[in-house]
């Protein structure tokens, strides 16, 4: 199968590309990069006036499935990602049954590969059950398939556990990535504590109880030469832990989400919108402006969505019942085109590093360029396409954005995976 994709700019700072080309595709890779290409029994996809870079990929998806299949499953959570634009994403372990094991590690894998809409890199439980009290089958699951260890959703409780996770998983090579959550101060907290609590009468949540836990476990990190991978930061003394962390020579990354860069606890209002209820809680404008100038500044290391889709049942309830998260991935393009590149903040250079060559560094899988010989695994948008988010355009099973209703500009038009299009002129395909 050969695919030519014609007029298209293309960029990828891993090779100092940016340049108006065309690029030929067969059985899987990259065959030429240049000017004027021609192949006779290639597909010719015109992309003029579009932008071609290497593959999205998403450290941070939940798939809900196995056992959560009324919010998502692994082929309606893929599919959406393939109309994100995504080739590739990392899905967390807090499914039903917990995936703490081999067996839940194969049905992963063997579902997307059904499903063949992207790549999915599962990520196992660091203890059992998410519990924090026994080790998962860590090993076990590093040799079905298991790129990094986690258990999102809740944050280790006990610091002595993190240390033996850490110093298990350091033996292979991979990333530990903390969901920063102290418990005993967090406890029934709804939205950032301070002036949101106050005005909407609910629990807050300070930031103080992900703040502990970003320094204990870059601590931690020290102490055990296992990387850390700080998940879905919000605050800013959160991004000072990790600068410096970092001038220490300490092995820690971290992560925001667009929804923290873009929204903040101001819109929460008397509608008590429950898609805005997020695990972490949307923080200050204070602290988006501290996350945008970590972005810009190289401290934050990847972009991720922490796609988390709820069913409308569930979302329909009182606010203090309602599940925490929002979907993403579809909308995570668009909101980086049009919040951070179109203003300014970064360029598609910095873009493609946060979305596509950071995630694939820090959860250890193979890099994509675009030069012959690399796999092709790639994501083309129109910058210039001006979009609505509706429900009607969504292929996730939820809907609980909290973007909906927003104007974006920029969005993913064709997706490819090892040369199979997953996504054409917008249209997901399968």
């Amino acid at each position: 199968m050969k695919s030519l994709i014609k007029n298209v700019r293309a960029i990828d700072p891993a090779v100092s590309l940016d340049q108006v080309c065309d690029v030929l595709i067969e059985d899987g890779v990259i065959k030429e990069v240049g000017q004027s290409l021609t192949c006779d029994d290639a597909e010719i996809l015109d992309r003029r006036g579009h932008v071609l870079i290497p593959g999205l990929v998403d450290a941070h998806v939940h798939l809900r499935d196995p056992g959560l299949e009324y919010k998502e499953t692994i082929a309606t959570g893929t599919k959406a990602a393939a109309h994100g634009g995504f080739t590739g994403v990392c899905s967390m372990p807090n499914t039903k049954p917990t995936t703490d094991n081999a067996a839940v590690i194969d049905y992963v894998l063997e579902s997307a590969e059904k499903a063949h809409y992207c790549r999915v890199y599962p990520s196992g439980a660091c203890t059992v059950g998410l519990k924090g009290e026994a080790l998962a089958e860590i090993g076990s699951m590093v040799e079905h398939g298991a790129v990094a260890f986690t258990d999102d959703g809740r944050g280790v409780q006990s610091a002595g556990m993190m240390r033996r996770v850490m110093d298990y998983v350091k033996m292979f090579d991979k990333v530990v990535m903390s969901h920063c959550q102290d418990e005993s101060l967090v406890g029934a907290g709804q939205v950032n504590e301070g002036v949101a609590s106050t005005r909407l009468g609910l629990a807050g949540w300070p930031a103080a109880g992900e703040e502990i836990q970003i320094q204990r476990d870059i601590a931690l990190s020290e102490l055990t030469d296992c990387p850390i991978h700080i998940q879905h930061l919000t605050t800013r003394r959160g991004i000072e832990l990790v600068q410096e962390g970092k001038k220490r020579g300490i092995k820690v990354t971290c992560e925001v989400t667009p929804h923290h860069l873009i929204l903040c606890e101001d819109d929460i209002d008397s509608s008590y919108n429950t898609n805005l209820k997020m695990n972490p809680p949307l923080r200050t404008k204070d602290d988006n402006q501290a996350l945008i100038d970590a972005v810009k500044d190289g401290t934050v290391d990847c972009i991720v969505t922490d796609h988390a889709p709820h069913a409308l049942h569930e979302k329909s309830r009182e606010f203090e019942l309602a599940p925490f998260g929002m979907t993403g991935i579809e909308t995570s393009l668009g909101c980086v085109l049009t919040y951070l590149v179109r203003p300014g903040h970064i360029d598609y250079n910095r873009m493609v590093e946060l979305m596509a060559i950071n995630p694939r560094t820090i959860l250890r899988v193979p890099q994509v360029r675009i030069e012959p010989g690399s796999v092709a695994d790639l994501t083309i948008f129109n910058p210039e396409e001006k979009w609505t988010v509706t429900e009607d355009d969504m292929c996730s099973k939820s809907k609980n954005s909290g973007f909906l209703g927003y104007s974006l500009v920029g969005k993913a038009t064709d997706a490819m995976v090892g040369g199979t299009l997953t996504m054409k002129e917008g249209k997901v395909i399968g």
